[in-house]
């Protein structure tokens, strides 16, 4: 408080759990909180859509055909918790098996007593498993952990974090997959918006909604839980080759199935048929650089592997609801729309 009054601060974006004693009130400037304990109802919040962002790990995972999924969170954090109740809930609803433990963001001195408590929970977790840490902070805990209690790593769990922080997803062996977040977008909708309280454009305060946009893959998730071991051939060759023409036939080369017998395996391990499994493939990466590049379509469609671009539009939005265009375009205004509630 003193601080900011001696500074003439103009305005302030903050940590602030002590919403209780309104202190920030006396200032009477604009006051953006970043949430930890609690959403603000007084102030502006930076905060995030972070049901969503469990939401999309669990289906992630729920793709690569895992039945027990766990979360590793931090205590007492909204960040976590709603999180945890976003992956939760999806879980639910597929029908899978959740384990939960959190612990305090401990200091390594405190560590010690929480690692065994951790190894515990890790040790005596059903594998395979895919664990959803509630940050790459906390992911990287998992890691170190499993490497000390030889758990293997995609092979036992296969692990994310959130925020693709990089130097923490690499100091990891192997590296930890990641959920993007649109933190920049964040940032300057939190400039743009204290500007237009400053110059009194607008009083009310606002939430600038940080949302997920895609997952950096790493090797922590490179493993799918596939019990045939032909299947599990053909899904890592389609992975390393789907931007290439690939064709059904080209598979029976790989493994000792003819195509029928594949095609049927196929379907019984991963519940849809390899063309679908394909298609998948090249639309997430289709769509993923929809929103990181600002290439034209039809450059990005050749790239993700479809060499029809007639068709590129109708197959995109049978996936994902819309086409690209206006996938693009959502993803850029997303962040708009939230604060502009």
């Amino acid at each position: 408080m003193q601080w900011a009054k001696n500074w003439e601060a103009d305005a302030i974006i903050a940590q602030w759990d002590h919403e209780g004693t309104n202190l920030l009130q006396e200032l009477q400037i604009p006051v953006i909180l970043q949430n930890l304990k609690q959403r603000s109802s007084y102030y502006s919040n930076l905060t995030g859509d972070y049901k969503g962002t469990g939401k999309l790990a669990a289906q992630f995972f729920a793709k690569k055909r895992y039945r027990n999924f766990a979360f590793y969170g931090n205590k007492g954090v909204i960040w976590s918790l709603e999180r945890a109740e976003g992956y939760r809930l999806e879980i639910e609803r597929i029908g899978g098996n959740y384990y939960y433990f959190e612990s305090e963001n401990l200091s390594d001195e405190q560590w010690g007593q929480s690692r065994i408590e951790l190894e515990d929970w890790l040790i005596s977790l059903p594998k395979p498993i895919a664990l959803f840490a509630c940050d790459d902070s906390f992911a990287l805990q998992i890691a170190e952990t499993c490497k000390l209690n030889n758990i293997k790593i995609p092979e036992d769990i296969s692990l994310l974090g959130v925020d693709n922080d990089e130097l923490l997803c690499n100091l990891s062996d192997p590296p930890i997959s990641s959920i993007v977040l649109d933190v920049e977008k964040g940032g300057y909708e939190a400039g743009r918006l204290i500007h237009l309280l400053i110059e009194k454009k607008r009083t009310d305060p606002f939430n600038i909604i940080i949302n997920p946009t895609r997952i950096e893959l790493r090797q922590s998730t490179e493993k799918y839980n596939i019990s045939n071991q032909y299947i599990s051939d053909v899904v890592t060759y389609i992975e390393n080759n789907f931007t290439d023409d690939i064709s059904i036939e080209s598979f029976t080369k790989i493994v000792p199935l003819s195509r029928r017998n594949l095609e049927i395996k196929f379907k019984n391990e991963m519940g849809i048929s390899i063309y679908q499994f394909i298609l998948n493939c090249r639309v997430e990466y289709f769509a993923m650089l929809l929103i990181t590049t600002d290439r034209t379509l039809l450059d990005l469609a050749l790239e993700a592997g479809f060499c029809d671009s007639k068709n590129i539009s109708r197959v995109f939005k049978k996936f994902m609801g819309c086409s690209p265009a206006e996938y693009r375009k959502i993803h850029q205004q997303e962040n708009s729309k939230d604060t502009s509630s």
